[in-house]
């Protein structure tokens, strides 16, 4: 509930405007509620209209995409892109390919960007978009068809000092390939115009493991500070099986933990003894496979249909890594009864709100995705400089790099918490953190 009637009828007026669009104003309220007290504080932010302005998009493209399939046939799916916010660099941000890829969606994506931009301390502003197009089950060619198709379009909107995309849900190494081969033949130049390549043209070493490991590198920051304790002998479970969270995997068994289960949307595995990940890499990364072959090649692990019973599952540390809101209320309830200390987000906005305030209600470490998850937009960052410069770091350098950005970007989020009367409320902190330096660049830079 909102404190102030400003932060209520800003609120009540941008539903009013964006009625139906349920990700988007989740949102947004989740912000708006978490910075009016820090706007209270400041009424020249009311003046000049700050939040209003920060809530609008700057921009938000939509376009068809035809392409052809492998049997000649006609295909149109919709593309997007978000411009949300520019007051601090060039937008920044994923372009996601799945079915449920809406206007909602991509702005809520696009006004959390913003924000986690904002956290990194680099110039990025913050910016998003995709398509409802389903690379899944398509063949190499028609992902290819479908990329071109869309860059077409896109590429009169982006460039590398205006709008630099990357991968999201559904873009990885071979999507990244196909729209930076299309606007390289459209615009005859080669540029740093999007992050998430390959090695040999621009991409950048650590990039493929950066969210997963900056998940990690946040959390083990959030488990010294408010419980005293780290990763070591913990168990602990993450859903999804994607880039995300095999490489959260991976640095969490690093750092002393043992995962024992992961997810797709079909069903999830448990395995007593930790994950082999080799064959989860081998599954998922080499064969595109589906996450219940697991139990095919490891003796004693189960599979169990359905995504959602991956929760009940006793575990010290949970890190919903899947998609957005796949976390709710009850849920997190089971997690607390069954001993969990900390739930730390890996995808977007995977907890409902209500399930994150009773995790900040009852000292649950709980750190949002606008944080914890912005190790993959830092690295992309640095991929940026990288370009800019026509320099290769080493991955030893840039792992160091990130694992500095988000141990600054907790110490941000904590020393905001702790400012507003609860040092477990890295929600409120990294909401305010991330606002205040957007808003100062607006406030500077006038209308």
């Amino acid at each position: 509930m909102f404190k102030t009637e400003y932060a209520k009828n800003v609120y009540a007026e941008l539903e009013k405007k964006n009625a139906g669009e349920k990700e988007f104003l989740q949102a947004a309220k989740e912000i708006t509620e978490s910075i009016e007290d820090y706007i209270a504080k400041n009424p020249k932010m009311q003046e000049q209209k700050i939040l209003e302005r920060f809530l609008e998009p700057e921009r938000f493209v939509q376009f068809k995409v035809v392409w052809v399939d492998d049997k000649g046939q006609f295909q149109v799916n919709r593309g997007f892109r978000v411009q949300y916010n520019s007051a601090i660099g060039p937008y920044k941000g994923g372009l996601r390919l799945h079915p449920s890829v809406n206007a909602s969606i991509i702005k809520f994506l696009g006004l959390e960007q913003v924000l986690k931009n904002s956290l990194t301390t680099l110039p990025m502003g913050g910016g998003k978009g995709g398509s409802d197009f389903d690379p899944k089950g398509k063949s190499d060619n028609e992902v290819m068809r479908f990329c071109q198709s869309f860059m077409t379009e896109l590429y009169r909107h982006i460039g590398p000092d205006t709008d630099v995309p990357a991968g999201d849900i559904g873009v990885g190494g071979r999507e990244i390939g196909y729209l930076f081969g299309q606007y390289k033949r459209i615009r005859d130049e080669f540029t740093g115009v999007l992050t998430g390549k390959g090695l040999t043209y621009g991409g950048s070493l650590a990039r493929t493991q950066a969210t997963g490991y900056g998940l990690c590198y946040y959390a083990q920051e959030a488990l010294k500070a408010l419980k005293n304790t780290s990763f070591e002998g913990k168990t602990v479970v993450i859903s999804g099986s994607g880039n995300v969270a095999i490489y959260a995997t991976e640095k969490a068994t690093q750092l002393g933990a043992k995962v024992v289960a992961l997810s797709d949307s079909n069903g999830y595995i448990y395995d007593k003894n930790g994950i082999n990940l080799d064959v989860v890499k081998q599954i998922k990364e080499v064969e595109r496979g589906r996450i219940k072959e697991y139990v095919n090649r490891v003796n004693g692990a189960e599979y169990h249909d359905g995504c959602r019973g991956i929760w009940t599952i006793k575990c010290d540390i949970a890190m919903p890594c899947a998609t957005q809101n796949e976390l709710n209320l009850d849920e997190v309830k089971t997690l607390v009864k069954n001993g969990c200390i900390a739930v730390c987000e890996g995808a977007n906005m995977p907890t409902e709100l209500e399930a994150a305030k009773y995790l900040i209600a009852n000292k649950v470490i709980f750190t949002p995705a606008k944080a914890s998850n912005a190790g993959g937009v830092a690295t992309s960052g640095l991929e940026m400089s990288q370009n800019s410069l026509r320099l290769s770091w080493s991955f030893e350098e840039v792992d160091e790099k990130l694992h500095g950005i988000m141990v600054n970007i907790f110490n941000a989020s904590y020393k905001e918490a702790v400012e507003s009367g609860n040092p477990f409320d890295l929600l409120t902190g990294a909401n305010v953190a991330g606002f205040k330096k957007v808003a100062e660049a607006m406030m500077a830079q006038a209308i």
